[in-house]
This record gives C-alpha cells, sequence and structure tokens, in this order.
C-alpha cells in the first residue's frame, strides 16, 4: 500500500509498524488504561452476583423458598440451588447486553467510540442504584437490565478502541489491559462479598450498590479520552484523526504514512457501502462470519462463564459455608488476575496460537479431574449435601489451575483477537455480533446452568471439557496468527492461511501480501 505502512515478512505477512510510530508513548498508555478501565464494571457484576445470590440475607428476602432448602437440598446436594427466578437475577443482565452492544455499533459510526463508552459507564451507574434500593424482585431486574444496557455498550466499544490506538507491536499487551481491568472488577466485587456477607440482613445492599464505584471511573475516563484516528476518519473528520494519532504516537513520530493507510481502508470500506451486517455475508467476508461465531461460541462453551458466576454455588455444593465459598471466589480471582498479568507480557512475544492451544489443554485435563472428583466423592458419604474437606480442597485446587489456564489465554483472547482480525469497513459490526452471541450464550447458560448441574451432576464438566477439545482443535487447524500485524494489513494473513486463502485472496489482497 502507498504510504510505506507495510512491510513485507517471512511467508509474505505484513508485519510490524510504520517508521517511528510504533513507540510506547505516556499518552498512548495513559489513553489505553482509562478506555481499558470499562471492563471494570462488567468484572464487577460477574463477581459480585455469584455471592450475593448465596447470601442467606438476600434469599431471605426475595427468594425465601431456596433459602428454607425445600429445593431438595436435602436429597440431591446438586439441586441446592435451583430456582428459575434466582438464576433469571443473573441472566437478565446478559440478555439486555446481548441487545444493547447490537445497537451500539450503529451508534458508534455516529458519536464515536468515547461516546458509547461514556453512556455505557451512565447506564451502569442508574442500574446499580436501582439494585441496591431494591425492594422486590422486579425492581432487582430492573436494575439488572440496566447493568446489561451498560456492559453491552462498553464491551462493543473499549476493546476496539484499545486495538485502534495501541502500537501494532504491542497491540496484544494493550488490548489485554480490558480483561485485566475485567479481573480486577471482579477481584474487587469478591472482596467486597466477603465483608458484607458478615453484615445482617442489608449486606448485599452494600455489595450491590459499590457497582457505583467502577461505574463513576467508567463515565471520567470516558469523558478524558478522545476518540481514536479510525474512528474520527471514519466519520469524516480526518483533521482531528491526525492531532489525535499525533498525539498517541509521539512528537517526533512520523505518522503520515499510518493516517494514509487508515484513510485508505476507511475510503474501501465507504466504496463498498451496502452495510456492514450484509457485507458480513457477501463473497470474501465468510471466514470473518466464521470467526464471528466460532469465537464467541467457543468461549462461553468453555464453561466459563458459569464457573466464574456461579463459583460460590460450586463451593458451597462441595459443602463449604457460605463464608468460605467467598473467600474461594476470591482465590480464583487472585490467580485469574496473575495469569491475566502474565498473558500480557507473553502475548506478543509467544503469539496467540500458543497461547490457545496451552489454555486449552490445560483447562480440558482439569475438567475433567473435577468431573471424577465429583462423581466418586460428592453426596457418596454420611452426609448427602457435602463431601470430605480432602476432596473440596482438591476441586478449589483444580478451579484455581483451570481459572490461571483460562486467564492466561482466552480470557484475554477472545477480546484480543476479534478486535485486531475484521477489516475497517465490518469491524463495528463483526465486533457486535462477536459481542451479542457471547452474551446471548452466556444469558442461556447462567439461566440454566443450575438446572444443568442438577440434572447431569458431574457429567456437567465432562460436556464442557469436550467443547474445550473441540475449540482447541478449531483453533489449530483454522485461526492464523495475528501477532504484530498492523489492523490494515490484516487481510493478508488471511489470504496466506492454508484453507481461508481459498476464499479470500484476490488482487487487492495480493498487493498486502507483496507488499509492493
Amino acid at each position: 500500500m502507498a504510504g510505506g505502512g507495510f512491510a513485507a515478512a517471512e511467508g509474505g505477512h505484513a508485519r510490524n509498524d510504520y517508521g517511528g510510530g510504533g513507540g510506547v508513548t505516556v499518552s498512548v498508555v495513559v489513553t489505553c488504561l482509562m478506555a481499558a478501565s470499562c471492563g471494570l464494571i462488567f468484572g464487577y457484576d460477574v463477581g459480585v452476583s455469584g455471592g450475593v445470590t448465596q447470601m442467606e440475607s438476600f434469599l431471605v428476602k426475595f427468594f425465601p423458598e431456596v433459602s428454607s432448602g425445600t429445593q431438595n437440598a436435602k436429597h440431591d446436594a446438586y439441586c441446592r440451588y435451583d430456582d428459575q427466578r434466582l438464576t433469571a437475577f443473573t441472566s437478565s443482565l446478559y440478555i439486555a447486553a446481548m441487545l444493547s452492544s447490537l445497537v451500539a455499533s450503529r451508534v458508534t459510526r455516529t458519536v464515536g467510540r468515547s461516546a458509547v463508552m461514556l453512556i455505557g459507564g451512565v447506564l451502569f451507574l442508574v442500574g446499580s442504584a436501582i439494585n441496591a434500593g431494591a425492594v422486590n424482585v422486579a425492581m432487582l431486574i430492573i436494575g439488572r437490565m440496566l447493568l446489561g444496557f451498560g456492559v453491552g455498550f462498553t464491551t462493543q466499544a473499549a476493546p476496539l478502541y484499545l486495538a485502534e490506538t495501541s502500537p501494532a507491536r504491542w497491540r496484544g499487551a494493550f488490548t489485554t489491559a480490558y480483561n485485566i481491568f475485567q479481573v480486577l472488577g471482579a477481584l474487587a466485587a469478591t472482596v467486597t462479598n466477603y465483608f458484607t456477607n458478615r453484615i445482617p440482613g442489608w449486606g448485599w445492599r452494600v455489595s450491590l450498590g459499590l457497582a457505583a464505584v467502577p461505574a463513576t471511573i467508567v463515565v471520567l475516563g470516558a469523558l478524558l479520552v478522545p476518540d481514536t484516528p479510525s474512528s474520527l476518519v471514519l466519520r469524516g473528520d480526518t483533521d482531528s484523526a491526525r492531532v489525535s494519532l499525533r498525539r498517541l504516537r509521539g512528537p517526533g513520530a512520523e505518522t503520515d504514512a499510518e493516517l494514509n493507510d487508515i484513510v485508505r481502508a476507511v475510503e474501501d470500506a465507504r466504496r463498498n457501502d451496502e452495510g456492514a451486517y450484509g457485507r458480513l455475508c457477501a463473497k470474501g467476508y465468510g471466514h470473518y462470519l466464521v470467526m464471528v461465531v466460532a469465537i464467541p461460541s467457543f468461549f462461553d462453551l468453555t464453561g466459563v462463564i458459569v464457573m466464574a458466576v456461579f463459583s460460590p454455588v460450586l463451593f458451597r455444593t462441595v459443602g463449604f459455608s457460605s463464608q468460605k465459598a467467598i473467600f474461594g471466589s476470591v482465590i480464583l480471582s487472585l490467580f485469574n488476575l496473575a495469569s491475566s498479568l502474565l498473558s500480557s507480557f507473553v502475548m506478543d512475544r509467544a503469539g496467540r496460537r500458543l497461547l490457545f492451544l496451552a489454555g486449552g489443554a490445560a483447562m480440558m485435563i482439569c475438567q475433567l479431574a473435577m468431573s471424577c472428583i465429583l462423581a466418586g466423592h460428592l453426596g457418596k458419604h454420611n452426609d448427602a449435601v457435602a463431601m470430605p474437606w480432602d476432596y473440596a480442597v482438591a476441586v478449589l485446587v483444580l478451579m484455581c489451575l483451570y481459572t490461571f489456564s483460562f486467564g492466561v489465554s482466552w480470557g484475554p483472547l477472545k477480546w484480543v483477537v476479534p478486535s485486531e482480525i475484521y477489516p475497517v469497513e465490518i469491524r463495528s459490526a463483526a465486533q457486535a455480533l462477536t459481542v451479542s452471541i457471547a452474551l446471548c450464550l452466556s444469558f442461556a447458560q447462567t439461566q440454566v446452568f443450575v438446572s444443568l448441574l442438577c440434572a447431569m451432576k458431574h457429567a456437567i464438566f465432562l460436556f464442557y471439557a469436550g467443547w474445550v477439545l473441540a475449540m482447541t482443535a478449531f483453533v489449530a487447524a483454522f485461526l492464523p496468527e495475528t501477532k504484530g500485524v498492523p489492523l490494515e494489513a490484516m487481510r493478508s494473513v488471511w489470504a496466506g492461511h492454508w484453507y481461508w486463502r481459498r476464499f479470500v485472496r484476490d488482487a487487492k489482497q495480493e498487493v498486502q501480501v507483496n507488499c509492493l
């Protein structure tokens, strides 16, 4: 491409950065950290909801039938929390987030990514206030849906913001920051639950109300960060895009080549302006559509969402007390944080595929081991609603190892890879669909997981292990390596792939592969 933005690499892949524009500056670090803080609200909700749903004070007020233990608890440990209204409290957020993420893609093209993040933060702030003051289940659901609208807007915009502002060489590390903030939010929520669980009667209100803190951080951050150069060019403001890019890359950086490639990519999108969603189904875009569906589907079918949300419930099921169950969730959050930080250091060195494959193998082993322990010991001894302490601790250890493996691999990569593989003409729409599919599956799983646990018992982990095997095989065969490739050159990666090249190679992509 003109401008000298891309350089040829071994194997025909475009690689690395624009001359003098690939460094990490204070401006890009601050901007990306503020945008990545959007992960706090999603993480806080994932961490807080599971802990609250097993608090006695919360159950007594809203779900007394669960609290009284009439749900076959004395007969089957797996069915202790099997109540559809209780799971609807958790799952309602995800269906609202799914709908709002689809709307957010269109709003983004009009008002920009930073404005969408601001809208999401405000909605989450309002929802947290309603939940804290709830007096009935209807208020809880309304508050949860507002939280979901906020999550949907921010999860659509923030990863793309990070991918579009960070240098190509370190894009993985910067985009991983969203996942790190999500883990920090979950850790803050589980620690909050640990202390509020001791407050009789209204401790759950404190846990739900403190969601306003990360929401306020997101609102302030969105007010302070500028829009991305790609988003500004997409809305016709090239001059502002030039200023934004110079600020991000540093005063001495040469940004003309990078800006020219951004403008060229946007102009190419406008020349083919039949609609981003329709374009996903057009010839030459089928590989993107496969990834739009496959990545979020495999991510959710690992079972990690339900394990993260319902980890206190799982720990109660195997015999932990309420306080120890929440403390177990705190330990899981710490493992998740450590693994996410590790991933941010190794992702741009080891590559995406290696982390996907290694993490998937480790996750599968942990799930198989958990299934074996539960099959042999839960409900098999004198107390039908517990299991021997040593085996309960073994379940905790395996969940920690599972969480660590996930945090190094699928946790951050689920946000990194979709944000970087799509061309600009479909980027917002594809990201919206990716997020929406993930949230739709999260809704379905959080709504039925406790019932599945009751029905399938230990085999639920065999079910998820099978999906982990399938997703690992899919990544090995069909996902190309994208480490260090500039966003505007990403088509060349697909054109050089052993399978996808027969569908996507054309004259324009040949130019990117050969790079003049």
